[in-house]
């Protein structure tokens, strides 16, 4: 642990230490290669993500945790282990409910991404505050669903949400 993580950990309360991630992974072994585009929302995520985050798994082990996010045969899967790398909970969620969402949402940045390139600032500004309040609804099914195994806070299902699309991401 580095002198920075140390004095970090020092001024957080107790539970704000236990009740977090610590390192995030995504299982990309079936994905194809991802945009640049896609690579940086993935990079800010994950950051973001270690950098602030609420993250508790109900009735089980106490963190920190380590995630390592997957898609396995249809299921969105959460492999939560201590930092030591004991196992603590593994949670699958069903991927049905997310189908719509992800597909509006990669049409959304699509449009986001080529608006950046060629469109009027106040055109950006439209295409992204949809891309926002899909992102805002992907972020609240998912919080939704986690909620009687993982506690998480709004910051937290949306950075979350974000890896979630990246896993789905296909080219």
């Amino acid at each position: 642990m580095t002198v920075t993580e140390q004095t970090d950990q020092a001024e957080r309360p107790a539970d704000e230490n236990r009740d977090r991630l610590v390192d995030v992974e995504l299982d990309t072994s079936l994905a194809s290669v991802r945009s640049a585009d896609v690579e940086h929302e993935r990079q800010v995520a994950i950051f973001d993500l270690l950098q602030e985050n609420l993250f508790r798994v109900i009735e089980r082990c106490p963190g920190p945790y380590k995630l390592v996010l997957s898609i396995v045969e249809g299921r969105l899967m959460f492999n939560i282990s201590n930092p030591d790398g004991r196992d603590c909970a593994v949670i699958g969620l069903a991927l049905s409910p997310f189908r719509r969402i992800v597909k509006d949402y990669f049409m959304i940045c699509e449009s986001y991404f080529e608006a950046i390139r060629t469109a009027t600032p106040s055109q950006i500004e439209t295409i992204d505050m949809a891309r926002r309040g899909l992102h805002n609804e992907g972020s609240e099914i998912l919080k939704a669903r986690l909620n009687d195994k993982i506690e998480v806070d709004f910051d937290t299902a949306r950075r979350l949400f974000t890896l979630v699309c990246v896993l789905h991401w296909r080219g």
